[in-house]
């Protein structure tokens, strides 16, 4: 197979198709979907391929059949009926009023009656969208398709300024409403975007849309699965080491196959590279901010546990932060577990790139200077690297202790115990390290074990009052955690770090060697 141009940043189909760029067919996935419903709703994190999939349903739908040869769908569509379809996308620019949201909008439908050619002329939004759904199927001889890309993008760009985000809310609420009251021309509608709001806050009545975020059969309705990497991506492979890209950006599951975000995945094979492209492109500040205001403790996010409804609850007003890292892709979903009505999912990071990267932006939020702990994590994995226990010991008394206590005092997160342990898990796993943790609570204790060059690391945290009590690795001893690694044949350390509530640092840092043979 020969290379072909890589489609990095492009989302219309026919561009891909007609440069020549590697295409991983979902035109059968389109199919089911026409097939089997009229009405859907579709969550996926930003940069996931949403807006290239409604494009190839606009152009599937438009009856461009040249762009279809070679595909799934190309020999089981009737090319000879074309249909109206009305593109509706809020993913450019930034809106932050009621007036610039109308104002864009009224864009929007002028643009597609443009496109259609018809003339429609009522005052309010509603009224107008609702004419122009029913003059396309009038002119055009066909019921209309509807296509919403980036639906709550408006939203969510102010999600730090509820009261014109709740305006937002208002003014989309005002226009999807119409969907439903024009079922009887509509033959096709999908609705994308970043959060899953709940359907009493912003559909308002359109409770015919069909929720496919979760459903095992869409789970790769975006991104690329392993399948399609070691397929269509082939001649991108040689010089890459495969279980290293699969370590470090596969993993996105919605309850059925696995997939990679597109936009990692096309910059690796331009870059050969292994970098957090899809997290570099622009991790909310507000995600950070929100995890450090509700003192999350870190370690945590490795396994999370919460009820489908939960991750449903979105809105303006009630931001779970489960449904904000979930549907953000910041966690994925790990199991599912069905009870009576019921559906509990646990949940975890997606892949290498994401924890590693999400700790990264977390430790600039833990500690005073953002900049120390890129001096302060190659010294950690040298040090681990060497055994420089000793070493270990000093960078995060040094760490800890550069800290000004006025930062303390006015920062609430250093003001729980569990930001100690946070901080100490924050480094090694930004570092991207193999990380079991164990027994994990939110008050100190931890359990972590910490995979790397063929040794055991067994770290068991307790905060003291001022001076080192032993207890931490007497724990370590006591509940035999050793022996759930003894037959790896490999070093086992245990090691036992204990804070000062008063010095606000390391007092205690014991570590003891154990035998991987011995019982």
């Amino acid at each position: 197979m020969s290379r072909k141009k890589l489609p990095i940043g492009i989302q219309t189909f026919a561009r891909i198709r007609e440069d020549g760029c590697y295409y991983v067919d979902k035109t059968g996935f389109a199919l089911q979907l026409i097939e089997e419903g009229n009405y859907y709703f579709l969550s996926r994190p930003r940069r996931f391929g949403k807006s290239l999939l409604l494009d190839t349903l606009a152009e599937l739908f438009e009856g461009n059949e040249p762009l279809f040869r070679g595909l799934a769908a190309h020999g089981k569509w009737d090319w000879t009926r074309r249909f109206p379809v009305l593109r509706i996308s809020f993913g450019d620019g930034m809106l932050q009023s009621r007036a610039a949201l109308d104002e864009r909008i009224d864009e929007l439908l002028t643009e597609n009656e443009q496109r259609l050619g018809l003339t429609v002329e009522r005052a309010s939004v509603a009224g107008r969208f609702g004419a122009l759904i029913r003059q396309a199927e009038q002119v055009h001889g066909q019921r209309v398709v509807v296509l919403v890309d980036e639906y709550d993008k408006p939203i969510l760009d102010n999600l730090t300024r509820p009261e014109i985000a709740r305006e937002m809310r208002d003014g989309l609420r005002n226009l999807y409403s119409v969907i439903k009251g024009q079922d009887a021309h509509i033959r096709f509608a999908m609705l994308t975007g970043v959060s899953k709001f709940s359907k009493v806050s912003l559909f308002s009545g359109l409770n015919n849309l069909n929720d496919i975020t979760l459903d095992e059969r869409y789970s790769a309705l975006c991104g690329y699965t392993d399948e399609d990497v070691d397929t269509v991506f082939a001649p991108e492979l040689p010089g890459l080491d495969r279980d290293e890209i699969r370590a470090w950006y596969n993993g996105y599951n919605w309850t059925g196959t696995s997939v990679y975000n597109p936009f990692d995945l096309l910059l690796l094979f331009q870059k050969r590279q292994f970098r957090p492209f899809w997290f570099e492109t622009g991790t909310p500040t507000f995600l950070v901010d929100l995890l450090t205001v509700r003192r999350t403790f870190t370690p945590d996010l490795e396994r999370v546990v919460a009820l489908e409804s939960l991750l449903s609850s979105f809105d303006v007003d009630r931001i779970p932060t489960e449904a904000l890292m979930f549907q953000a892709g910041y966690l994925t979903i790990d199991s599912v577990r069905y009870l009576p009505g019921l559906m509990q999912l646990t949940l975890r990071y997606p892949n290498l790139e994401v924890r590693s990267s999400l700790n990264n932006a977390l430790l600039e939020v833990l500690s005073d200077d953002p900049a120390r702990h890129g001096v302060h994590l190659p010294q950690l994995y040298d040090l681990l690297t060497a055994n420089d226990f000793p070493g270990l010991q000093q960078l995060f008394t040094a760490f800890f202790a550069t800290i000004p206590h006025d930062w303390y005092r006015n920062n609430p997160i250093a003001q729980y115990e569990g930001y100690y342990a946070s901080v100490f898990y924050s480094h090694f796993a930004a570092l991207g390290l193999d990380i079991r943790l164990e027994d994990v609570t939110n008050r100190g204790r931890i359990d972590m074990a910490v995979l790397f060059n063929r040794n055991v690391y067994l770290f068991e945290f307790k905060v003291v009052e001022l001076v080192p009590e032993g207890k931490a690795l007497q724990k370590l001893r006591d509940r035999a955690y050793a022996d759930k690694y003894r037959a790896r044949g490999e070093p086992i350390h245990l090691i036992g770090v204990e804070f000062s509530r008063d010095s606000r640092s390391v007092v205690g840092f014991e570590v003891e060697r154990v035998d991987a043979a011995s019982s």
